[in-house]
């Protein structure tokens, strides 16, 4: 990441996130786990301006990142009125979430490869 005001996503990234998209994961949801995998916490506005991504495309990018437990949100309670701003924190480092990533991969592999040969026995015995 390369530091301009905030944290922006740099070429490496980019990378990342294209290889992540070929993998199958939503383009959102790979910047935003680029982003957030290399900072302590954030808000999601600052995903927001590092990614270049919209409000909602932050909210449920990190509503899935927190479904699988890579990341946990607390919020902060601002002085006066208005909503609590939403800190997040990663869970995993990059190591682990691209590790169960694979895991997930290699498990649809298989399961497309029993369902083929599941489709071939079918197919001859007719």
């Amino acid at each position: 990441m390369k530091r301009k005001n905030s944290f922006v996503l740099d070429e490496k990234d980019d990378k990342a996130v294209q290889i992540f998209g070929e993998l199958g994961m939503p383009k959102n949801l790979a910047k935003t786990l680029m982003y957030i995998s290399q900072v302590d916490e954030c808000q999601a506005a600052e995903v927001e301006q590092a990614a270049d991504l919209r409000q909602p495309e932050v909210s449920i990018a990190m509503q899935e990142l927190q479904r699988r437990g890579w990341v946990k949100k607390r919020d902060l309670n601002k002085k006066g009125k208005g909503r609590p701003v939403h800190i997040y924190t990663p869970t995993k480092n990059l190591s682990e979430i691209l590790k169960a990533f694979e895991h997930e991969k290699l498990k649809e592999v298989e399961t497309i490869k029993n369902d083929i040969s599941e489709l071939k026995n079918n197919i001859k015995s007719r």
